[in-house]
C-alpha cells in the first residue's frame, strides 16, 4: 500500500505556530513526502480570500524521517484570510495536496485556512474565560412599582409571575409581543447575592432601551431605559452595585434597525419629527423608503421593524460620533461593552467607527458579536467579514460550540464531531478571541438547553405551550446538562448560563424559552453543579487563558487545557463501557466515577476534571 503524504496544520512538527499568527509573524510549515514519490520541486501555494494565487513559497528538502522526506519552508504573511495547499513536482508528474480533516488527499479535497491578524487587537482580560449570566429583563424578577406614564402603549401586564408568555396572534393575526410581567432594573440588582453566589463574573441583558415590546428589539429611543425597567438612574445604580462586587455588565447593541414606533420612524406619528411623520426629519435618510412613506426595507420583512441605512453617516455620528453618541451614553453611565445583535448586518467600517469610539471612550470596553456561524471567514451578504484580521471584535456567540456540545451528548455524535468542531474554531479563531466569546448552552433564540436534550417535538405553538416534560425526560435531560456544562466551563472562552438553566427552567423557541424565573421553587441538582463549575473555573487560570486540544471517539472525549507549565484535563464517557483512566494530577470534579487498582473508572455517562502543576512552574 502507497504510504500517505502527511501533514497536520494541528500538529507542532508540521506548523508552528498553531492557528492564526500576527501580521509579519514568521510561519514555518513542514511536509512529509514518501522518498518513492522521488520529488523534485515542492511549492507551498497560497490563495487570497477570493481564490486569487498570491505567492508560491518554494519548500526546501531537509531532513530523512524513515521513509519519507521533510520539505519546510519559512515566511510571513500581510493582514489577511488565506488559504493554501502544497504542489508537488516529481520525476513523472505533478500533484496537488489537499486537505482532509487532519489527513491528506491528491484528491476531493480543501484547502487549509491561515490568518493572519493585526497585530493591534488587544482583548481586555476581563472578557476572557470567564463566567456569564445572560438575563431577559422583564423575566428575571420584579421589585417594587416602576412609573408607566411613558411607556408606549398599549401594553398588558401579568397579574401572576407564573403565568404563560402571550403567544397566540390578535383578531390581525399577529404577534404582538406587549404583554410584560414588571421585572425591571432593581430586581436585577436585588438578585446580585444570588448572582455572585453562582459564581457570575459579567452581567449580559437583553435590550433595556425604551421599546414597544417585551423583548425590547424594536427600539424607541436608543438613549432612554424602557419605562417598564425603570429610570436611567435606575441603570446607574445597577451598574455601581455590579462593579462593587467586581462584575461586569454588558448590553444588547440593537444597532441594525428600529422600531416602527419610535421617535426616529414614527409610523403612528406619535413623536412628530420622525422620518414618516416629518418628511423633513433629520431620520429620514436613515432608512431605505421604497414608495415614501408607506413601503420601506424592514428586517427580515417584518415591517414593525424598519432597517437602517448603515452607510449613513449622520447615523454613525449619532452612536459613535466625538460627543460619544449612543455607545458614549451607555459607557458614561456605567456599561462595560455591548453584544451587538446580528452583527453580520453591520458593515466592517461601521464596526471600525464603533470600536474605535468605545476604546478611546473606555479602553476596556469589548464588543461581542452574534455569529451563528464560523466567524473567521464568514460572508455575510455577499461580502467576507474581516471581524477577526481586523480585530473588529472582542469576540462572538460560539453557536457552532454549543450545536456540537448538544449532538454529541445527545448522542448524535460519537465524539470524533465534537472534537473536529472544537478545534477548528480553535485553528480559526485568534486566541483572544476564542477566549473572549461566549460558550452558551441556550440563549433567547434557542430552545432551552433541557428541553432540546429530551424532547425534539416539532409540533404547533399550541402544543409546545402547554407541552412538558416527564420525569422519565427530566432526568434524562438533567443528566445530559451535566455532561453538557461539564464541556462548556472545560472549553475556552465565557461560560455563558441563561438566565434559569441553572434550576432546571424548559421550554421551546420564543416565547417559552422567555417565561419567568421561578423564584422559591424547589432547588435542583443543577444549581450546587453550575456552582462547582464557576469555581472551579475562577479558580484554574488554565481554564480561562489555556489552550485547547481534544481528541473523540467512540463515544468518548478528553479535552487538555495547558497554560504556563499548568496543565487542566477533562474526560467525559459517553460509551456504553467503563473507561479506565491512569492517575493524573488532583480530581477538581468527578460524577458517576471510581477507584479500581489506582486507575479512575469513568461508568457511562461520567466525568473527571483534574490538574497538574501550577502556573509560572
Amino acid at each position: 500500500m502507497e504510504l500517505p503524504i502527511l501533514y497536520n496544520s494541528r500538529q507542532e512538527e508540521f506548523k508552528k505556530p498553531f492557528g492564526t499568527v500576527k501580521e509579519g509573524e514568521t510561519v514555518r510549515i513542514a511536509i512529509q513526502i514518501p522518498i518513492a514519490y522521488d520529488s523534485k520541486k515542492v511549492d507551498l501555494v497560497v490563495e487570497d480570500d477570493q481564490g486569487q494565487i498570491v505567492q508560491k513559497y518554494p519548500l526546501h528538502k531537509r531532513d530523512l524521517k524513515k521513509e519519507y522526506e521533510v520539505w519546510t519552508v519559512t515566511f510571513s504573511l500581510g493582514k489577511g484570510l488565506y488559504y493554501y495547499y502544497f504542489s508537488i513536482l516529481t520525476a513523472r508528474t505533478q500533484v496537488f495536496v489537499w486537505k482532509a480533516g487532519t489527513e491528506t488527499t491528491l484528491t476531493d479535497g480543501g484547502k487549509w485556512q491561515l490568518s493572519a491578524v493585526t497585530r493591534e487587537q488587544q482583548v481586555p482580560a476581563w472578557i476572557q474565560g470567564r463566567v456569564m449570566y445572560q438575563i431577559f429583563p422583564d423575566r428575571f424578577y420584579r421589585k417594587g412599582q416602576c412609573v408607566l406614564t411613558e411607556k408606549l402603549r398599549p401594553f398588558s401586564i401579568h397579574k401572576n409571575w407564573e403565568e404563560e408568555p402571550a403567544w397566540r396572534p390578535d383578531r390581525n393575526g399577529r404577534v404582538l409581543n406587549n404583554d410584560f410581567f414588571g421585572g425591571n432594573l432593581r430586581g436585577i440588582q436585588e438578585k446580585l447575592g444570588y448572582l455572585q453566589s453562582l459564581g457570575v463574573e459579567i452581567l449580559y441583558l437583553n435590550p433595556i432601551v425604551k421599546a414597544f415590546s417585551s423583548h425590547r428589539y424594536d427600539t424607541c429611543d436608543f438613549k432612554a431605559v424602557d419605562p417598564m425597567l425603570g429610570t436611567t438612574e435606575d441603570f446607574r445604580a445597577l451598574c455601581q452595585a455590579v462593579h462593587s462586587r467586581d462584575m461586569r455588565i454588558i448590553l444588547d447593541g440593537v444597532f441594525s434597525h428600529t422600531g416602527s414606533d419610535s421617535i426616529y420612524f414614527d409610523r403612528h406619528c406619535r413623536f412628530g419629527n420622525g422620518a414618516v411623520s416629518n418628511p423633513q426629519s433629520p431620520y429620514r435618510k436613515w432608512y431605505n423608503f421604497i414608495q415614501y412613506p408607506e413601503v420601506y426595507q424592514s428586517w427580515w420583512g417584518i415591517d414593525t421593524l424598519p432597517s437602517i441605512n448603515k452607510s449613513e453617516a449622520s447615523y454613525l455620528e449619532f452612536l459613535a460620533g466625538e460627543d460619544g453618541g449612543v455607545v458614549g451614553h451607555w459607557l458614561a453611565l456605567g456599561a462595560d461593552g455591548f453584544r451587538l445583535d446580528v452583527v453580520d448586518e453591520l458593515p466592517d467600517a461601521f464596526l471600525q467607527k464603533l470600536r474605535d469610539r468605545i476604546r478611546n471612550i473606555n479602553p476596556q470596553a469589548v464588543l461581542i458579536g452574534e455569529v451563528w456561524e464560523d466567524a473567521s471567514n464568514k460572508i455575510a451578504y455577499g461580502v467576507r467579514r474581516r471581524y477577526f484580521v481586523d480585530g473588529l471584535l472582542d469576540g462572538v456567540m460560539n453557536y457552532p460550540w454549543r450545536n456540537a456540545i448538544l449532538r454529541y451528548v445527545m448522542g448524535e455524535d460519537d465524539g470524533s464531531g465534537f472534537s473536529e468542531q472544537v478545534m477548528c474554531l480553535a485553528e480559526n479563531y485568534p486566541t483572544e478571541q476564542l477566549m473572549g466569546s461566549m460558550v452558551s448552552l441556550s440563549t433567547h433564540d434557542t430552545a432551552r438547553v433541557l428541553t432540546a436534550l429530551a424532547d425534539p417535538f416539532q409540533g404547533s405553538r399550541e402544543e409546545k405551550a402547554t407541552r412538558r416534560l416527564s420525569l422519565g425526560e427530566r432526568a434524562l435531560a438533567v443528566e445530559r446538562e451535566l455532561a453538557s456544562a461539564f464541556l462548556q466551563f472545560f472549553l475556552p472562552g465565557n461560560s455563558c448560563i441563561y438566565y434559569g438553566d441553572e434550576i432546571e427552567m424548559e421550554g421551546f423557541e420564543d416565547p417559552f424559552n422567555r417565561r419567568t424565573y421561578p423564584w422559591g421553587s424547589k432547588e435542583s441538582q443543577l444549581l450546587p453543579f453550575y456552582k462547582k463549575l464557576a469555581d472551579i473555573k475562577k479558580s484554574q487560570p488554565t481554564l480561562q487563558r489555556g489552550d485547547i486540544h481534544v481528541t473523540g471517539g467512540n463515544g468518548r472525549v478528553q479535552l487538555r487545557r495547558q497554560w504556563q507549565g499548568q496543565t487542566v484535563c477533562g474526560w467525559l464517557n459517553l460509551s456504553h463501557e467503563p473507561w479506565s483512566i491512569e492517575p493524573w494530577g488532583e480530581e477538581l470534579i468527578a460524577y458517576q466515577t471510581y477507584e479500581d487498582n489506582d486507575q479512575r473508572i469513568l461508568e457511562p455517562k461520567g466525568f473527571f476534571g483534574a490538574v497538574k502543576g501550577k502556573p509560572g512552574i
